[in-house]
């Protein structure tokens, strides 16, 4: 477990400082046989090192060494633990620390690239660049450094690559490192992927190795580098990691090219992407600058294995050679055409000049070593293909990562000619190094036409490793969703979830529950992924997930994110009841999952929100807001994408995180505000009906309930959703109606059937049989207009309605008309204003009565009291406790202890559950006459508990609330400022007592003096008398003990009176003068912290109060008795269920809500436009087109100048054709007199050099 533990913290990027493991796996090499260097007189061994530095066992050896005449690394030396590595501090250099290790130069590379990427935390690439040439004191030319800083640690920089260099501070090595430091200080924040650079150099060449050596490894060890102004072989302190290959010899090059090759190779073979998720292997790409003769040789290797290269050409040595090869000799139609067979021999007069360049570039060498560099250049350009020739002093460094793009496709259909989509590979390497303008640009410009085959796999490498740009590209050309996203790739996408992130934990425990029921606890052999090869407890263990998330996994974290605002997700593909037993869901389900898993085929049926929940799950804001975009149901999606991340956030443990999801979640508050305000002001009736429809996609969820679950306070204050909250309050009575009206109407009901109050008119509704056919196609134009009282009661009285038709078969849809006299009696008493109103004048009238039993006729107890009026109270608080209970268990789907829960979480629910038991113990202790006062005395702070519900009733005021919310804020301040008062009076309080009375036994005394008599102080009350020596006159006082004792007045200690009035005065100026302001400042804080935001919160809470008293009966306490009454005879008696259990709920079918869904649709993509018209207008979007502009122009003139340069080879080309005529002519007229030409053959020039930039 230890090493499992110290896995996971390395692949997080963390490394453990106890890496002693690392010499049992990684070893050195030592030359373990002398062979003599005859031109060193026997001083050298031709490893390099001298005699004193090898072994006795190694010099001994003279029969062996007298045979061997050349030196081989794997015949005399030896492999021995590695003694070098952990972390490298370059002095003077700053505080950031490399990595180093000492390896054997024939280790494993996976062992390596396993250590880099797990232990090191060096990110995986998608592109290796490997630059090789231009080793030792070579002199750069000026266009190669800007071709490495403009050119290619941008493109590395934008693709994800690693830059593979000789890690030593000299030649072309040293100039990639400052162009990557220069580019790290440029641009330190827009580089969001650092570059990252890997040195591989040979152990014996690096200068102060010595610092290095530590058997049990440096965390850090100081490495010094001397003389940093010229080319040495010190390390090079802008590599991120180096990799110090070890053949024995000492100050040789090339032992480290052919590990860098093996290297080079392994990486090749893995996959790109988030622990392997591409869909291709991590292209490598070779870079040659310069070099010498020994490039080609590594050169024509490594285009045997298919490894393509890019050469500059122009930058001498090696590089010229091949590119004027290959651009000269090889690009002439003759040549082609002579060796375009496989295996074709040159011809002589091609190798003639093959070897005439080589000469031209290598004049010292010998000959046998000119024929076979001469070979080894033919062998190159056999596989010319592989190589791309850079022209950089013409061409520029802009655009390099397209040059490398094209180098890669190059090489790939050299690779894999049977390739049936040429394409295909270059669109997978422009997603994985996320270059979605090359896309644009290059593939998805309309010259090609692209199969839904083409894209798929690339979509799905796009989505798991977060590049919204290309999803959003490759929906934009031919790849339909509802083809690509089945169920089973979904809980693909799920199971490529981060191992690190919230989601994939919540999943993890999911899993562990349904593997527990299911009786299977994953092994640790499923857990482990060890090296092959290697020792169980190297450390090189692999930490990997058994992740295999099903559609219930996701399922039930989802449920417990939304809680009950909707329907559990995928139950129904899994064929899962909703209300289903968890215990019973997991049987079920683990039996569907061992079987054939039919439903992995099927569609998913709404596959735009179900990406929208995988991306919100994993904090993805771009491709989160893309996805809600393409969904429908817009205002309910990002209310849903809201309250999803506010619940993350509580969960999630890294600050940086949650505050991305808090931001996260109010953008897409924001949204869901701009939608309806969009659709507000389009159509006031519809943008109603969107508020309160029932969802199919969201599992019946509506927009309220889900603004309230996720507490989305500034939707809640937009206008238009105030306004159905105010439509509903009002009911079916105009908003404008007086409330004197609605009291009178209250006190005397039958004045609801006269014009005193007016209704709105609404229209009857049709049968559907009697609709135009026109009117009904008519799917923007037509209005939605319905009563809130039905909105009400339909769903109380369904049951009852069922009912009716059952018994009554000629019952249809539009027959059923209640009578005048019942409807406008509903409609007057379902209205919860009506609710209200009379809730509060009943609550007035209990609180009067309340207080006239308290003050007038509160009687003994029995047998003399209670009084009528006493026991008229005690009916009336019963109502209330009955209509408490009614609201924690009979309203909600919820189970039990989460409703109770839910009810204790209401502050004003335990306001009214304090008045309850308060009222039950006075009223117990009222009853006995040893309890008698004390139950009155309880009964009197009950009374005050009960009017301060008083508050919560008046927070409906348009103007009182938002007040209240502030007071409740203030409320805050004060306890801050009580502790503060409180620390404050004990140490006066229990100085000044000490110090006047050194003796007082009573303890009823000794707190009034402590607590009460300094708080007194406060407000002015300072008895002199009792503290002041000077004031203090006849006092019937004493020093005795025994009379204290006995109950005599203390007499007080006049000793140290000056320091108590000194700790008055301290004391006043500390509470009067310092704390008091304090609590001013912090309630003037407060209140203009608040202010702004009051109205919003109190819009918020004013939803609540209208769905509490919607949810109410129309009757109040005490005559509420009778509404619960009905309710039990409906429930118990006549068994008709309970079916109002959401608030504000309209359920739309057919082309009803198929019309909704498309108004909503026209309104956001409304809305969208005038944000991307508002983005354009900016500075900034200017700024990068005007930028784009000029790129492209520069572009152009790139290309122009390449047009340029091939003119004027072509005219070059002409010149000498048409002189080669000439002569020809000549030479043919002068045939016949046998006399020899006049003049020699013309020779082909070299085109006359561009003009560079």
């Amino acid at each position: 477990m230890k090493e499992i533990d110290k896995e996971e913290g390395g692949g997080r990027g963390g490394m453990s400082k106890d890496q002693s493991w690392i010499s049992k796996i990684i070893k050195k090499r030592v030359c373990t046989t002398f062979v003599e260097d005859s031109f060193s007189n026997g001083c050298l061994c031709q490893c390099g090192g001298t005699r004193e530095t090898h072994t006795s066992v190694a010099t001994g050896d003279y029969f062996g060494t007298a045979i061997v005449s050349q030196w081989d690394s794997a015949q005399h030396s030896s492999q021995y633990p590695t003694d070098a590595f952990g972390e490298l501090e370059f002095a003077g250099a700053g505080k950031r620390q490399s990595h180093f290790l000492r390896l054997s130069c024939d280790t494993p590379p996976k062992s390596v690239y396993t250590l880099m990427t797990v232990h090191w935390g060096v990110p995986q690439p998608n592109l290796v660049v490997s630059v090789v040439g231009g080793e030792g004191k070579v002199k750069v030319k000026t266009w190669v450094r800007e071709v490495l800083r403009q050119g290619l640690v941008k493109a590395a920089q934008r693709t994800g690559a690693w830059i593979l260099t000789g890690g030593l501070r000299e030649g072309v090595g040293r100039c990639v490192g400052e162009a990557v430091r220069d580019h790290g200080t440029a641009a330190p924040s827009l580089a969001q992927t650092k570059v990252i650079t890997l040195g591989i150099a040979p152990w014996g060449l690096v200068q102060n190795r010595q610092q290095l050596i530590n058997p049990q490894g440096s965390f850090p060890a100081r490495y010094y580098v001397e003389n940093t102004s010229r080319d040495t072989c010190c390390l090079d302190n802008n590599c991120q990691a180096f990799l110090l290959v070890d053949d024995g010899s000492v100050g040789r090059r090339g032992g480290e090219a052919g590990f860098r090759a093996r290297l080079e190779e392994y990486i090749s073979n893995q996959k790109t992407g988030i622990r392997g998720s591409g869909s291709i292997e991590i292209p490598v790409l070779c870079m040659l600058i310069a070099g010498e003769t020994s490039m080609l040789k590594q050169v024509d290797n490594s285009t045997r294995n298919f490894t393509p290269w890019l050469v500059l050409a122009g930058s001498g040595g090696a590089a010229d050679l091949i590119s004027e090869i290959v651009d000269d000799l090889f690009s002439a139609p003759s040549v082609l055409a002579a060796t375009e067979g496989e295996g074709e021999v040159p011809s002589v007069d091609l190798r003639d000049q093959v070897r005439e360049r080589v000469k031209k570039h290598f004049p010292s060498e010998k000959e046998g070593q000119t024929d076979k560099l001469t070979e080894m250049a033919l062998n190159i350009c056999q596989n010319r293909e592989l190589i791309t020739i850079y022209h950089g002093e013409q061409e520029g460094p802009d655009d390099f990562d397209t040059v490398l793009l094209k180098a890669l496709v190059r090489a790939s259909k050299q690779r894999d000619p049977n390739d049936t989509s040429p394409y295909t590979e270059e669109l997978k390497l422009a997603v994985a190094w996320n270059r979605v303008d090359i896309a644009k640009s290059e593939l998805f410009n309309g010259d090609i036409q692209w199969k839904y085959s083409d894209l798929e796999d690339s979509m799905t490498d796009a989505l798991v490793n977060n590049k919204p740009q290309f999803v959003r590209l490759f929906t934009e050309n031919g790849l339909n969703i509802l083809d690509y996203l089945t169920y089973k790739r979904l809980e693909s996408l799920y199971s490529s979830v981060s191992d690190s992130s919230l989601a994939y934990m919540l999943l993890q425990r999911r899993l562990s529950e349904r593997r527990i029921s299911a009786g299977s606890v994953p092994s640790l052999a499923t857990v482990l992924d060890i090296v092959p090869g290697e020792n169980p407890q190297s450390g090189l263990i692999k930490v990997r997930s058994t992740k295999e998330f099903s559609l219930y996994e996701v399922s039930r974290v989802l449920w417990d994110i939304l809680g009950d605002v909707c329907q559990p997700f995928y139950f129904d593909s899994l064929g899962l009841d909703d209300v289903a037993h968890t215990r019973k869901s997991l049987k079920k389900v683990n039996q569907v999952l061992k079987g054939m898993c039919l439903y992995h085929e099927k569609r998913c049926f709404h596959p735009w929100a179900a990406l929208f929940i995988w991306a919100v799950m994993q904090n993805r804001s771009e491709m989160a807001i893309f996805f809600w975009e393409m969904g429908g149901e817009s205002v309910l999606s990002a209310l849903s994408g809201c309250k999803m991340l506010r619940e993350l956030s509580k969960l999630e443990g890294e600050t940086e995180i949650k505050l991305s999801m808090k931001e996260l979640a109010q953008k897409f508050e924001n949204l869901a505000h701009d939608v309806i305000s969009q659709c507000y002001q389009s159509s006031e009736n519809r943008s109603f009906t969107l508020l309160i429809r029932k969802s199919e996609v969201w599992g019946g969820a509506t927009c309220l309930q889900m603004a309230t679950a996720g507490d989305a306070r500034l939707f809640f204050s937009h206008d238009g959703v105030q306004s159905l909250l105010t439509q509903i309050w009002w009911g079916d009575m105009y908003r404008n109606t007086a409330v004197w009206k609605l009291i009178f109407t209250f006190f005397c009901p039958f004045l609801v059937y006269t014009s005193l109050i007016n209704y709105r008119q609404l229209d009857e509704e049709v049968n559907p049989e009697e609709v135009p056919q026109g009117k009904e196609m008519d799917s923007l134009d037509g209005e939605t207009i319905f009563s809130f009282t039905d909105i009400k009661h339909t769903e109380e009285e369904v049951e009852e309605f069922n009912s009716v038709r059952s018994k009554n078969k000629e019952y249809t849809p539009g027959t059923y008309k209640r009578p005048f006299v019942v409807s406008r009696w509903r409609q007057f008493w379902s209205a919860p204003v009506t609710s209200f109103l009379g809730n509060v004048l009943m609550y007035f009238l209990f609180l009067f009565l309340f207080a006239y039993v308290l003050l007038v006729d509160f009687k003994p107890p029995p047998p003399i009291g209670p009084a009528i009026t006493e026991f008229v109270l005690y009916f009336w608080v019963f109502t209330i406790v009955c209509e408490e209970i009614r609201q924690t268990f009979f309203v909600g789907n919820r189970p039990l202890q989460q409703r109770m829960w839910q009810y204790i979480q209401d502050v004003w629910n335990k306001c009214d559950l304090t008045a309850i038991l308060l009222f039950i113990i006075g009223l117990c202790c009222r009853m006995f006459q040893w309890s008698f006062e004390i139950g009155r005395a309880v009964l009197c702070l009950d009374y005050m508990v009960f009017t301060l519900r008083l508050i919560h009733i008046f927070a409906i005021h348009k103007r009182m609330g938002p007040k209240i919310i502030i007071v409740g804020k203030m409320m805050k301040d004060v306890f801050f400022f009580l502790f503060f008062l409180g620390v404050w009076l004990l140490a006066y309080g229990v100085a000044n007592q000490a110090l006047l009375y050194s003796y007082d036994p009573r303890p009823d005394w000794v707190l009034r003096r402590v607590f009460y008599r300094p708080y007194l102080h406060i407000f002015g009350q300072i008895p002199l008398e009792d503290i002041d020596a000077a004031k203090v006159g006849e006092v019937s006082c004493t020093d005795n003990a025994t009379l204290i004792d006995a109950g005599a007045e203390p007499c007080m200690n006049t000793y140290a009176n000056w320091l108590v009035i000194i700790l008055l005065v301290v004391y006043l100026l500390v509470t009067n003068i310092l704390l008091l302001n304090l609590l001013i400042a912090m309630f003037s804080y407060t209140f203009s912290k608040v202010q702004d935001n009051s109205d919003t919160y109190w819009k918020f809470q004013r939803y609540n109060l209208i769905v509490d008293y919607h949810s109410r009966p129309s009757l109040a306490p005490p005559f509420i008795i009778l509404s619960h009454l009905h309710l039990f005879i409906k429930r118990k008696i006549r068994r008709i269920p309970s079916v109002k259990i959401h608030h504000f709920v309209l359920e739309l079918t057919g082309k009803k809500i198929n019309r909704l869904m498309t108004w909503e649709a026209i309104q956001k993509e409304n809305l969208l436009t005038d944000q991307n018209k508002k983005q354009r207008g900016s500075d900034t979007e200017r700024l990068k087109r005007t930028s784009a502009k000029v790129d492209g122009v520069l572009k152009q003139m790139a290309e122009i100048r390449d047009h340029d340069r091939r003119l004027r080879a072509l005219e070059s080309q002409m010149e000498y054709c048409c002189s080669a005529l000439t002569w020809v002519v000549d030479t043919l007229s002068q045939s016949n007199n046998l006399t020899k030409p006049t003049r020699p053959p013309p020779k082909l020039r070299e085109p006359p050099p561009s003009s560079s930039r």
